[in-house]
């Protein structure tokens, strides 16, 4: 049996040959920025998914490797390098998450040229040729967690906050459309840059509005940032907070369950008590017998990018004779777990 899969640096990819019973599987994901802490647990269940496969025969038979791309880094200089690894030959396919500004960036450098897994939630809309995108669209994600809050917890009265870029955006639209088919009502809006901010303007809204509930838009260590701060404010005792965003890592940062009335509607968490998402706490076996005890959390990113390695692999294996690159045509779009093809 082959060793586990250790990710190949891009650059070490990009000027060393590789061998022809290889199918070379771009990595994506951000090793630094804002999101940079889900990133042990994503490359780890992109190993896992890795192994799997060359356990089983590869791909057609060839062997599955992972090239690391640091998608935490400016729109700009993502989409040069996921450009360049396939121009020279070095990468057959990408999968991936990031923010949605770097993830258009990259879309638009792979079109006719490369496909393109995206693998987390996303700004809805229409993708562009060559892009499969499996998370859920901000209405999907969304609407039912507020029109549980609105009615379980009488939560009306809506402060709205989030990074400003697209995702954030389109979540916000997405939340004022449903929280007026509610009868609840939008009270306050916010849009901040990335990185450390003084949380004090936006805990001003919410007191200032007299909110019941803040959605959250904010991603990795902003996000985890603020609740600290909303908790240190005293606010997690009577207003609730809705993140699209909060995973296992971002959980565990803010402390846990102590943390007032926070809730996510993140396809993830599996409970402490073995309880939860069969395929959530199967996966975590799965890794910890590849990683040992130490093993990181199977979060719902990482867990996208699992999903994302064995659907490239499945796309490129419906190809010719040769694991050629997907052509964009032959790439189906997907929102949530419905596949619809297109041209």
């Amino acid at each position: 049996m082959p060793g586990p899969t250790v990710p190949i640096d891009a650059w070490e990819a990009a000027v060393t040959g590789r061998s022809p019973g290889v199918v070379r599987v771009g990595l994506a994901v951000p090793l630094s920025g804002p999101l940079a802490m889900t990133a042990p647990s994503a490359l780890d269940l992109a190993g896992l998914a890795a192994d799997e496969l060359n356990d089983t025969g590869g791909v057609r038979g060839r062997a599955v490797e992972l090239v690391t791309v640091d998608a935490g880094r400016r729109p700009a200089e993502v989409a040069a390098e996921v450009a360049a690894l396939h121009a020279a030959g070095a990468v057959d396919v990408f999968v991936g998450f990031s923010t949605s500004d770097v993830s258009r960036a990259v879309a638009a450098a792979l079109t006719g040229r490369a496909g393109y897994v995206f693998t987390p939630p996303h700004e809805g809309g229409r993708s562009r040729p060559g892009v499969l995108r499996i998370g859920s669209s901000p209405l999907v994600q969304h609407a039912a967690a507020l029109a549980w809050l609105v009615r379980s917890r009488r939560a009306r009265r809506w402060v709205l906050l989030g990074t400003d870029y697209v995702w954030p955006q389109a979540v916000h639209r997405a939340a004022r459309a449903v929280l007026a088919d509610l009868g609840a009502e939008v009270v306050g809006e916010r849009l901040v840059p990335f990185g450390p901010t003084d949380p004090g303007p936006a805990l001003d809204l919410v007191r200032r509005t007299r909110a019941d509930a803040v959605l959250l838009s904010l991603v990795g260590r902003d996000l985890v940032a603020f609740n600290r701060a909303f908790a240190r404010a005293g606010l997690d005792r009577r207003v609730v907070r809705l993140s699209g965003a909060l995973e296992e890592n971002g959980l565990y940062a803010v402390g846990g369950d102590g943390t007032g009335e926070l809730y996510a509607c993140m396809p993830s968490f599996a409970a402490a008590d073995g309880t939860g998402d069969e395929g959530q706490l199967d996966l975590q076996e799965r890794l910890a017998a590849r990683a040992g005890p130490s093993a990181p959390v199977v979060c719902a990113y990482a867990r996208g990018v699992h999903d994302g390695v064995r659907t490239a692999a499945a796309l490129l294996a419906g190809g010719g004779a040769a694991p050629a690159r997907p052509a964009p045509s032959r790439l189906a779009r997907a929102d949530g777990l419905v596949f619809r093809e297109v041209g």
